[in-house]
């Protein structure tokens, strides 16, 4: 029965293609992946997640819609951090 069950993380709402895009487009030219799955990452937390994409989005001079920023973190939650 367990498995019938959807784990927490694929339960956020968003467009992860669409996240996926957004992240392709305007995050790698800053780093890659990497930084999402080295032992010394410093997002521990979905919050932390969701500023960090904030600070991010100044960086790369972009103003993410609500809706980006969604599906943005629906792609990275679901594809590297896991958090609940």
């Amino acid at each position: 029965m367990v498995l019938l069950m959807p784990s927490a993380h694929a339960a956020l709402p968003g467009d992860i293609a669409d996240g996926k895009r957004l992240h392709d487009a305007k995050c790698l030219g800053c780093h890659d992946t990497g930084i999402y799955t080295r032992k010394d990452r410093t997002v521990g937390s979905l919050d932390a997640l969701k500023q960090q994409l904030e600070s991010c989005s100044h960086m790369a001079k972009k103003e993410f819609s609500p809706i980006e920023t969604r599906n943005i973190i629906k792609y990275l939650n679901d594809q590297f951090y896991q958090f609940r």
